[in-house]
């Protein structure tokens, strides 16, 4: 379990400007602000001297071809003039400036593939006064509600499930292996009315209500950030080269690649529902019981485009409306400062609502919204034009609705003596004015 450090929010919880554009002008101008962000993460800090380096030698790469390319149209544009030796000692020189030039150009795209590969395992800089530490090492922001108590024995959600009739674990291994379920009756009813729900808050907030393709191309999984350290937790169809996504952030993050946006509509704001699919490789024995930590499930994302100049600001929003919906859960929860070695490689800065789970007596997460920056945005090639010139924007991501673990919340806090649950007030409108879950098993 994590161990907490709590302390009252403050200004300082709001995200500053600092040194986010990862590019190799900041590495050079600055590399002792990159090997800080890396030695922050637990990453290689070496990495940034071997880019450093590439960098040289691509540069030299570079100027030796445009020397040799020159000299070779120089003495193109000399050999129609001249005339007997002079002519036939320019041929000879030609023949093997040529080869040369050959081989230099062959340098060249060999230093230019050495630092894109350099930089694709380059993590964004994380921002001043994120928590420095691992993934026990997060501040504790902001608590709202009070945990419940409770005069009856505490069920789990899957008890609660199988009470409802809303859960079946068992025919979900049998059909597909373990951390795999079915939701039926009042679960399924219940999943479509929180997506509903998500989309609705959404849209009034003025998202673009988006159904996202579950499978994407290596470009778009390598673009977000996720073929480096997560590769590890993504299914791969190698005979078609697609990856199923753990997250609509990736095709949303790749719906405008290589694009150039008007500055004028930003931000862009879209809210994407897929499913979601992830290995969970390395959680043997974790969260075995139960859809808390699953291999597939449905997510409602909120994702957005904007000048980086507002891109703290915007995070703060993403937080703020993954708030707004938990609250309208009725769910107690806390707010939490992600420590930089648990931000992932896209993010500078991410937070994470987590609701509390009875059963465990801990708060689990069930949202988290990350600031990018321009990281993503520079790999897929969206920029946006402005009087200066063309910049990447930045991009950041926040979920709205993870349906599974909103389920689990929702069921354990509302839970009643007799098995029955408790719909929250705001929910009961998607449900068709149902107020309670009433047992069908006991």
């Amino acid at each position: 379990m994590r161990r907490p450090r709590v302390r009252a929010p403050t200004a300082s919880d709001r995200p500053v400007a600092s040194l986010v554009v990862i590019d190799l002008r900041l590495l050079r101008e600055n590399p002792e602000a990159v090997r800080a962000s890396q030695r922050a993460r637990g990453e290689e800090a070496s990495l940034v001297d071997e880019l450093l380096a590439a960098d040289e030698a691509r540069r030299s790469a570079i100027v030796r071809f445009d020397t040799m390319r020159n000299e070779q149209k120089s003495i193109g544009k000399e050999i129609p003039l001249a005339q007997g030796e002079e002519k036939a000692a320019l041929l000879t020189k030609a023949s093997a400036l040529s080869a040369e030039v050959k081989l230099a150009e062959a340098a060249q795209s060999g230093a230019n593939a050495t630092v894109d590969a350099l930089q694709l395992r380059l993590s964004n800089i994380v921002q001043p006064g994120a928590p420095i530490g691992g993934e026990d090492d997060f501040v504790v922001l902001e608590t709202v509600g009070t945990p419940g108590t409770y005069d009856f024995p505490v069920r789990d959600h899957l008890e609660l499930g199988e009470i409802l009739g809303a859960i079946d674990t068992e025919r979900g291994a049998k059909v597909s292996g373990s951390r795999f379920y079915f939701l039926t009756g009042v679960g399924a009813l219940l999943e479509l009315a929180l997506v509903n729900m998500a989309i609705a808050q959404a849209v009034d907030a003025g998202f673009i209500p988006v159904i996202t393709p579950a499978l994407v191309k290596p470009a778009a999984m390598e673009g977000t950030g996720y073929l480096g350290a997560h590769s590890a937790e993504i299914y791969h169809l190698a005979e078609d080269d697609l990856y199923l996504v753990g997250t609509s952030e990736v095709p949303l993050a790749a719906f405008h690649m290589n694009e150039m946006l008007d500055v004028a509509t930003l931000p862009r704001r879209y809210a994407g529902f897929s499913s979601c699919f992830r290995r969970e490789a390395g959680s043997y024995g974790k969260d075995t019981r139960g859809i808390i930590r699953v291999h597939q499930f449905d997510k409602v994302e909120m994702f957005s485009y904007c000048e980086l100049a507002t891109a703290n600001e915007e995070h703060l929003r993403l937080l703020a409306w993954e708030k707004e919906f938990l609250n309208k859960l009725e769910v107690p929860f806390r707010v939490i400062d992600v420590a930089t070695g648990d931000l992932g490689s896209s993010a500078v800065r991410k937070f994470d609502c987590e609701a509390w789970i009875p059963s465990q007596k801990a708060y689990r997460e069930v949202t988290s919204t990350s600031n990018c920056t321009d990281f993503q945005a520079r790999r897929l090639g969206i920029r946006a034009k402005y009087d200066k010139g063309t910049e990447p924007v930045a991009t950041l991501n926040g979920t709205l609705c993870a349906v599974a673990r909103t389920i689990v919340a929702l069921l354990e806090n509302h839970q009643r003596a007799d098995g029955s649950v408790r719909v929250p007030t705001a929910l009961q409108p998607y449900l068709g004015g149902r107020e309670i879950f009433e047992p069908i098993h006991r």
